[in-house]
């Protein structure tokens, strides 16, 4: 089992900035892909971005690309989202998951941090 932490998230004003952070515990050396989503009110959760263990970047949304950088530390167990120029329409709640080796998909998902951006 594999439990997640999302921190970080709050109120902010159009062109801020929030740092998100995914704590990772529990059977953490089985993680391979890590991953955050969000998902806005009335809308389906999406993909923002992922990345491997190995410090590769394997996604990331058009929508955020050039404004949010996804990063993990191995050494604590965290990746996190540095989300720069929030836009009124990045206002959603956060979810960090997780895939493991061998598994199918993101078997493991936090209980998610709300990001909400003023105009």
């Amino acid at each position: 089992q594999v439990q997640l932490v999302e921190s970080g998230g709050g109120l902010v004003e159009a062109g801020g900035s929030l740092r998100l952070s995914c704590l990772a515990s529990g059977r953490t050396d089985n993680v391979y892909i890590m991953g955050w989503h969000r998902q806005a009110p009335g809308k389906e959760r999406e993909s923002v971005a992922a990345i491997s263990w190995r410090n590769d970047i394997l996604a990331v949304a058009e929508s955020v690309k050039g404004r949010f950088t996804i990063s993990r530390d191995n050494a604590k167990n965290t990746v996190y989202l540095q989300m720069n120029s929030l836009k009124p329409e990045d206002t959603a709640i956060y979810y960090c998951g997780a895939q493991v080796d061998g598994g199918s998909g993101y078997e493991y998902w936090g209980h998610g941090t709300q990001v909400t951006v003023s105009s």
